[in-house]
């Protein structure tokens, strides 16, 4: 099959099998349903790139270089984690005992928050664009008593995706939130190879870089400093995510990137959140590991704040926007 160069095609998928066949590889993605109701997913794919969005949580799950076939994002495997790349809206992180208050009510919201679990519905579609919405309603407000859109978006450009993100502030009051990305990649890319036989580069340009600790779940006042070797390599290397995720806050660093057993760099991320976590399941040497770009993170242990008083949150008064994005590039 042949496709025109720098040329974008989209198309909406509303059944329970899709098949894709490159390079004698084939994917097959199986589409649950709930209440009988048909599951959206839709495609972009331009000469070099296939990727795949749910319309739930408006969620990518596939993202296929066409050029070899390979699935770079991790599949949702339940054994190990059952997401690929949830949006993490209004919150990141855990609150503490999944509460929080806000002008003297206490509400609970579990963590990452509620978006990546809802329904958004499709506002716009070009040959390389797909831009998504969710709105708040009666539901989201009986857990976070504001009116807000988020409109999550993915572009194709050549070898790369851009995920932009837009919080509107529909009400009127000023709202407190915190977003960021979660994407899952496959890692190592074979079943013979080892995790702990590859590397993450952290575009830091120091030789180390620290990273904050958690404890359940929350952040902890104790720090872990990493030696990076040439060129910002952490090697993957077996118990790495005991503690959990490794969260470099501060702009440590504004890209990362997989790296193969043979020193190639298979998949880069690129953006400008102040603070980014690495993370894969801890003690299940899980087949994947997460670049995850955060405006916000978890509640530090003893906080007893509110929303507003949230480290690393953000605001917007009324009628205001926020806009952020990152970068997925693939080689």
């Amino acid at each position: 099959m042949r496709f025109a160069m720098n040329k974008c095609y989209t198309k909406v998928l509303c059944y329970a099998i899709i098949n894709k066949d490159y390079g004698n590889k084939t994917h097959k993605r199986v589409l649950k349903t709930e209440k009988g109701d048909a599951a959206m997913r839709y495609q972009l794919e331009n000469e070099s790139v296939l990727l795949s969005v749910d319309s739930k949580g408006a969620e990518l799950k596939s993202l296929i270089g066409k050029e070899n076939g390979q699935e770079y994002l991790w599949c949702g495997d339940e054994k190990y984690w059952n997401r690929t790349s949830p949006v993490l809206f209004p919150i990141v992180g855990r609150l503490i005992d999944d509460r929080y208050t806000y002008e003297g009510k206490t509400y609970e919201m579990h963590q990452h928050g509620f978006a990546r679990d809802r329904e958004f519905t499709l506002i716009h579609q070009s040959d390389c664009e797909l831009v998504m919405r969710l709105q708040s309603d009666d539901a989201s407000k009986a857990v976070y008593p504001f009116d807000f859109a988020l409109e999550i978006g993915y572009r194709l450009s050549e070898k790369s995706v851009t995920v932009s993100w837009k919080v509107i502030n529909t009400g009127e009051k000023e709202m407190y939130f915190s977003i960021g990305g979660h994407p899952g990649f496959v890692c190592p890319l074979n079943q013979e190879e080892k995790q702990e036989n590859y590397s993450v580069r952290i575009g830091a340009g120091e030789d180390s870089v620290a990273s904050t600790l958690l404890t359940g779940g929350y952040v902890s006042d104790e720090m872990e400093e990493y030696a990076l070797g040439e060129g910002g390599i952490l090697p993957l290397a077996d118990g790495l995510f005991d503690k959990d995720a490794l969260i470099l806050e501060d702009h440590q660093a504004q890209e990362a990137g997989l790296v193969t057993p043979d020193g190639r760099e298979y998949i880069t991320l690129k953006f400008d959140a102040p603070l980014f976590g690495i993370w894969s399941p801890p003690k299940k040497h899980a087949p994947f590991v997460c670049i995850e770009p955060w405006y916000g993170r978890s509640d530090r242990v003893g906080f007893d704040g509110s929303l507003c008083d949230r480290e690393w949150g953000n605001h917007l008064d009324t009628g205001e926007v926020f806009e952020a994005s990152y970068r997925i590039l693939i080689s």
